[in-house]
C-alpha cells in the first residue's frame, strides 16, 4: 500500500453530523439495476437509513450500511458522476451495490476544481478521491478497534464489513458509523495497491441511466418552480452591432407577457472572470408565463440595431490591411479567408527554433509546402443554454447546466454585489457541454433578469439564439513546410499557424524533438466574433492538419506512414532535440503500434481505403486507423480502430463510450460542420443549414483498445476527438486520389465528384 498524508483538516472533513431521515436522495440506488427482488430477499430488506453519519465531505454512511457518495464535478455525459464515486468506494472498500450517488453541491472548502473541462476531472481528482475513501475507511477501523479494544492492525475490511482476525468478530459500517463520525481525522492513510482494486477497472452502469431512459427530470430545461416565469433574450443579428431602440408597447399587451426591457449583463466597470465571455452584453429581454408566449412576443418585437463604433474601428483596420476598400467592421467568411492567407502569416512570431532551419531550407533539394484551414464551429449542445434564477432578499438561488459553477458564483458576486455565502449555485446534469458551458454569461443573464423582475425566472435560449450567440470554435489556418535533401531525407520542418482570434499552435509537441532543424511560428487576428474552448481546444484542428501533412510527407519520401512516424518517435526517445518536448515518445509510439497490430495494418482490405493518425493531448495518447469507401460523394466509414493510453481506466464501458463518442464527433465536424458569416451575420441558425453527423454516417464499428500500464489516470473526454480527423483525411486521399486541405471535407468531396462527372 501507498501511504499518503490526508492534508485535510477538521473544517473540511465535516464530522459529528447525523441527519435524521436521511434527507432527499436524488441519486440512483444500484440495487434498482438488478431487477425485481424476490420476496423475503436481502435486497428487498435494504431501505434508506433512518440516520446518516457524515465522515467527510465526500461521503456519508447510513445506520444500515448504505453509503452515499458525492460526485463533486459537473456531469456533461463524461460519466464522472459514476466514475468519481467509484474511486471513493474503492478505497472505502464498500459493496458498490450499497452505494447511492448524489451530485455534490458547490463547496470550494471541501472540493477542489469543481469544473468540467480539459479532461481533468479524474486526473486531478484521483488522489483526493482516493484519500477521502481511505480516510473514511481508517476512521471506521479506528472506531471498531476502540469498541473491541484491539489494535487497528488486527482488523481487516471487505465490502463494508470489518473483521477482527483474532476473534472473528464482525461489524458492518452502518453499525459503527456513528462512533466513526467522532474519530479524529488521521494524519496519514494507506492507499490500495493497484493489484488490489475491485471496483476501479470494472464496468459499472451509469448511475443516472434509469432516470435518463425513463425521462425523469435531470436537466436544466426540466426545472420548474412555483411562481416561475420564462425569460428569453433578443440579441443583435450581427457581430459588431449593438442595441439602438425598440417599440415594445404592443408586445407588452400580448397574452401572458409580463415585461419587456433591456439589460447590460456586463457593465464596463465590472471585473470579469475568465469564464465571462459574451459577444453581446446589452440585450433585450422578454418575460412571460410560458415559453410559447414569450417566443411569439419575440417574433412580434421591433428592435433597431446599430454598428458598435469601437468594434467597427478595430476590424476596419484589419480589413483594410487585406485590401478591403469597403471595410465596414462587419466580418464575412471570405474576408476571413483572405486575412488568414495573406495577412496572418506575415505578422507571425517565432515560438520555438531548433538548429538552423533557414539554412536547411535554403540547401534543400526539395521543399514540400501545404496549407490547411478550418471554419468557425458552433458547439450545438442538444440542450440549449438555460438557467433558473431566483434573486430576492439579498440572496440568489441558481440552478442549471454549468461547467464552471465556482467561477459562476464569483461572477454573480461581482455583478450583483451579493456575498458568496448568499449565492447558491446548484448543478444539474447537462445535455452536452463540449466547452460551451464553460462560459456562464447565460447564468449571469438569468440572475440579472430575476433581480429586475423580483421573481424566479427560467432563462431559455432557442436553438437560433444559441447557434448565433457566439463562443464558437475559432477559425484556423496552418502552413507546413518540410525540407528534403538529395537523398530524400527530412532535414527541416516548419509550422506557421494562426487563427481568428487565436492560434492553434502547440510548439513543443511532436514532431518537435524529433527533427534537428525545427521552426514553429504563431500569429492571431482580431475579431468581433466571440470564441472559446471547443472539445480539445486548438488540438481539434492542428492534430488533423499535422497528421495529414505527415502522411503526405511519408508518401513523398516513399515510406510507410506508420513506420515513418515510429522512426521519428524513436529519434525523439533516444536522442531528443531540445528539452521542452511535452510528450512521452515511448507512449506515443505505443499507441501507434497497438493500433497497427489490432487493425491488421499490414494485411489491410483491398475493398476499403485506410488512413492512420496519432496525437497527444490532455495528457493522453490516441492512435486511430480508419477504413472507408465512397459511394457517390458520400463517405461510408466501415471501421475505426482506436488505441488509447490514458493510464488506469476507472470504468471500462464508460471509457469505451467516450472514445466512441469522441471519434464520431471528430469525424462529423471534420466532414460536415461550419459556421459562415456575411456582414457579421451568422449564415447558419439551425440544423437545416448547420450539418451534424447522422446515425447512418457514423462508423459501422469502432474497436477500442486501452494500454494497460498502471499509470495514474490522464485525460479521456477530449483526446479521441482530434486525431481521427487526420485519419479521415488520409483515408479520403486513398479513396479519391485527392488530398483534403479545407474543412469541412464534404465540400471538397462534392467538388471532386462533380469534376469526375464532367
Amino acid at each position: 500500500m501507498t501511504k499518503i498524508k490526508t492534508g485535510i483538516g477538521r473544517r473540511s472533513f465535516i464530522k459529528s453530523v447525523s441527519v435524521a431521515g436521511g434527507g432527499l436522495i436524488i441519486g440512483f440506488n444500484w440495487m434498482a439495476c438488478k431487477g425485481p427482488a424476490e420476496e423475503g430477499s436481502e435486497e428487498l430488506a435494504m431501505q434508506m437509513p433512518d440516520e446518516w453519519f457524515e465522515l467527510n465531505g465526500y461521503l456519508k454512511i447510513g445506520d444500515n450500511g448504505i453509503v452515499t457518495i458525492y460526485s463533486p464535478n459537473p456531469e456533461i455525459g463524461q460519466n464522472v458522476k459514476t466514475s468519481m464515486p467509484m474511486i471513493v468506494a474503492e478505497e472505502l472498500d464498500v459493496d458498490w451495490n450499497n452505494v447511492v450517488v448524489e451530485q455534490a453541491p458547490l463547496n470550494t472548502e471541501v472540493f477542489t476544481r469543481q469544473l468540467a473541462g480539459g479532461s481533468q476531472s479524474i486526473r486531478q481528482g484521483w488522489e483526493s478521491l482516493r484519500t477521502a475513501g481511505a480516510t473514511a475507511r481508517q476512521m471506521l477501523l479506528i472506531a471498531a478497534a476502540k469498541q473491541w479494544e484491539v489494535p487497528v492492525s488486527e482488523l481487516s475490511v471487505e465490502n463494508g464489513v470489518i473483521t477482527h482476525k483474532g476473534s472473528d468478530k464482525t461489524i458492518g459500517y452502518g453499525e459503527i458509523a456513528k462512533a466513526a463520525a467522532q474519530v479524529e481525522v488521521p494524519e496519514e492513510v494507506e492507499l490500495k495497491d493497484n493489484d488490489n482494486f475491485k471496483i476501479i477497472g470494472t464496468s459499472r452502469k451509469n448511475v443516472d441511466a434509469k432516470k435518463i431512459v425513463t425521462g425523469q427530470p435531470l436537466y436544466g430545461l426540466d426545472t420548474y418552480k412555483d411562481g416561475m416565469l420564462i425569460a428569453m433574450i433578443v440579441q443583435p443579428p450581427a457581430f459588431g452591432m449593438e442595441f439602438k431602440t425598440m417599440d415594445d408597447e404592443k408586445v407588452k399587451e400580448m397574452p401572458g407577457i409580463k415585461d419587456v426591457f433591456t439589460i447590460d449583463t456586463y457593465p464596463e466597470d465590472m471585473e470579469k472572470e475568465w469564464s465571462d465571455v459574451a459577444a453581446f452584453s446589452k440585450l433585450v429581454v422578454v418575460v412571460g408565463e410560458t415559453t410559447w408566449q414569450v417566443m411569439q412576443a419575440k417574433k412580434a418585437l421591433n428592435v433597431e440595431w446599430d454598428l458598435n463604433p469601437e468594434l467597427t474601428k478595430e476590424i476596419e483596420i484589419l480589413e483594410k490591411s487585406a485590401g478591403m476598400d469597403d471595410a465596414s467592421g462587419l466580418e464575412s467568411t471570405d474576408i476571413h479567408a483572405t486575412l488568414m492567407a495573406d495577412v496572418g502569416s506575415k505578422q507571425s512570431e517565432v515560438v520555438r527554433k531548433d538548429g538552423d532551419p533557414e539554412k536547411a531550407f535554403k540547401n534543400a533539394a526539395r521543399v514540400i509546402e501545404r496549407s490547411y484551414t478550418c471554419p468557425f464551429l458552433a458547439h450545438n449542445c442538444m440542450e440549449p443554454m438555460n438557467f433558473f434564477a431566483d434573486v430576492s432578499g439579498g440572496k440568489a438561488e441558481l440552478l442549471g447546466p454549468i461547467q464552471t459553477p465556482e467561477y459562476a458564483e464569483k461572477s454573480i458576486n461581482k455583478r450583483l454585489g451579493l456575498e458568496l455565502e448568499d449565492i447558491d449555485v446548484q448543478m444539474t446534469r447537462m445535455g452536452g457541454g463540449f466547452g460551451r458551458r464553460l462560459y456562464g454569461h447565460f447564468l449571469v443573464e438569468a440572475a440579472v433578469i430575476s433581480e429586475k423582475m423580483g421573481k424566479p425566472i427560467k432563462l431559455v435560449y432557442s436553438r437560433e439564439d444559441d447557434m448565433t450567440n457566439g463562443v464558437y470554435r475559432p477559425a484556423y489556418h496552418v502552413t507546413y513546410r518540410a525540407a528534403l535533401d538529395a537523398n530524400n531525407k527530412l532535414t527541416a520542418f516548419h509550422v506557421n499557424a494562426g487563427g481568428i482570434p487565436e492560434s492553434p499552435l502547440f510548439a513543443n509537441r511532436f514532431p518537435a524533438g524529433a527533427i534537428d532543424n525545427y521552426l514553429a511560428e504563431s500569429w492571431t487576428l482580431n475579431s468581433n466574433i466571440s470564441v472559446g474552448a471547443f472539445r480539445a481546444p486548438r488540438s481539434n484542428f492542428i492534430a488533423g492538419a499535422e497528421q495529414s501533412f505527415l502522411d503526405e510527407l511519408a508518401e513523398e519520401m516513399g515510406q510507410d506512414p506508420i513506420q515513418f512516424r515510429l522512426d521519428m518517435l524513436d529519434r525523439a526517445k533516444k536522442d531528443p532535440v531540445g528539452e521542452e518536448n511535452d510528450y512521452d515518445a515511448a507512449r506515443y509510439a505505443g499507441v501507434l503500434k497497438l493500433a497497427r497490430d489490432k487493425s491488421g495494418w499490414d494485411k489491410g482490405n483491398s475493398s476499403l481505403s485506410r488512413g492512420v493518425s496519432a496525437y497527444y493531448c490532455h495528457n493522453s495518447y490516441v492512435a486511430q486507423i480508419l477504413d472507408m469507401s465512397i459511394e457517390g460523394n458520400e463517405p461510408l466509414i466501415d471501421k475505426v480502430t482506436c488505441a488509447v493510453d490514458c493510464g488506469i481506466v476507472v470504468n471500462p464501458d464508460a471509457a469505451k463510450n467516450m472514445v466512441e463518442g469522441g471519434t464520431i464527433d471528430g469525424i462529423g465536424h471534420a466532414l460536415y460542420s461550419e459556421m459562415t458569416f456575411k456582414d457579421g451575420k451568422p449564415q447558419q441558425s439551425n440544423f437545416d443549414t448547420y450539418k451534424l453527423i447522422r446515425h447512418k454516417q457514423a462508423p459501422k464499428k469502432i474497436d477500442v483498445h486501452f494500454v494497460d500500464n498502471g499509470i495514474d489516470p490522464t485525460g479521456l473526454g477530449e483526446p479521441p476527438f482530434p486525431p481521427v480527423q487526420g485519419a479521415l483525411a488520409n483515408a479520403l486521399y486513398k479513396a479519391t486520389g485527392k488530398r483534403f486541405y479545407r474543412q469541412p471535407f464534404i465540400n471538397e468531396l462534392q467538388t471532386i465528384d462533380t469534376e469526375l462527372k464532367t
